[in-house]
């Protein structure tokens, strides 16, 4: 195993075809194909399944993407250390975080780190809470943001910022309008760190859940705490669509197949203000969504810190302009 055939492999594996990988790394396919056998033949496993459709990856082979990127990403850093003097701290890091907090968080993470710490390279996994939470316990991360965590043992876990729940969907005959009320007014300025005034309006959940719902199933995050929230009261959820696809959910929210829940670092991926399009925090009870910053108990190495250092930084700038409605829980 080398880190050609490992390259061959993810270009395989992200083409979804032998034809077509082998067309953007201009090689044979049976020579592609050939390389492809030999890999699964070293590891005594089967990396895809395959199909007149193309190549699908098994279990292990998704576990070997993983591990291959960050392989070659470390291997990239090596031959820049040796090719070029040291400028400031270099190497990679893992960084493990829900997919709705990174869509928000990571671009202007990664641009920054891009200018300050040009020699940082930082390896994303995002997914569903317990997945991002899986990677850290597995040390397949150095860097976790978890979402309703406790404490876990072995690593340091701080708290990172709290944002609340959001209502939203089209409504196009006003009816569910009438159930909102204008968010109370703030009574003094906001503390250094707290989320500005929410400029949505109100709707209380029994209000929320009565309407035709459109949700992922219950071992996803936001189902769990809206459902949890919705028993305590005794009131049932209306759930018309059930998909554990994001996507799917998007898709039927946006047509108007029914309404959502999101918290509020998705709320930029909502459409334009427009007539007929709804918004309004949950509350009675209120809903929240706690995220825990979480590393190894040991000192953190220098390119760990610049990451972790970013990550803060840049969550309290979106936080400070308005960009996430969220309370900065962090201190120190």
């Amino acid at each position: 195993m080398d880190l050609r055939t490992l390259r061959y492999f993810i270009a395989v594996l992200e083409a979804g075809s032998l034809s077509r990988a082998a067309g953007a790394l201009y090689v044979a396919q049976p020579a592609l194909t050939a390389q492809i056998k030999k890999l699964e033949s070293e590891l005594g496993v089967q990396l895809f399944e395959r199909s007149h459709a193309g190549v699908t990856p098994t279990s292990a082979g998704l576990r070997l993407y993983d591990d291959a990127r960050r392989l070659l990403s470390d291997a990239d850093a090596m031959r820049e250390r040796i090719q070029r003097l040291p400028q400031g701290p270099e190497g990679s890091v893992t960084l493990a975080i829900p997919f709705l907090l990174a869509s928000l968080l990571m671009g202007p993470v990664l641009a920054a780190l891009k200018e300050s710490h040009p020699r940082v390279r930082v390896f994303v996994l995002d997914g569903l809470s317990l997945t991002v939470c899986k990677a850290v316990l597995e040390r397949r991360a150095d860097v976790g943001i978890l979402v309703d965590t406790p404490p876990l043992e072995g690593l340091r876990c701080r708290p990172m910022a709290q944002e609340g729940m959001y209502f939203c969907g089209r409504d196009a005959d006003g009816r569910v309008a009438r159930l909102l009320r204008a968010a109370p007014a703030m009574r003094r300025r906001p503390a250094k760190g707290a989320a500005a005034a929410s400029p949505y309006p109100v709707i209380d959940l029994a209000d929320a859940a009565a309407q035709p719902l459109v949700l992922q199933s219950r071992r996803y995050a936001i189902r769990q705490s809206v459902e949890a929230a919705a028993n305590a009261r005794g009131v049932p959820l209306n759930i018309v669509h059930e998909h554990d696809s994001a996507r799917v959910i998007r898709s039927l929210y946006l047509s108007g197949a029914g309404f959502t829940f999101v918290p509020a670092c998705a709320l930029n991926d909502s459409p334009a203000p427009r007539e007929g399009w709804l918004v309004a925090r949950v509350v009675n009870p209120e809903l929240t969504r706690a995220y825990t910053l979480a590393t190894a108990e040991r000192p953190l190495d220098a390119v760990t810190q610049v990451v972790v250092d970013a990550l803060a930084s840049q969550a309290q700038s979106l936080i400070g302009q308005g960009k996430w409605m969220a309370e900065w829980m962090m201190r120190g």
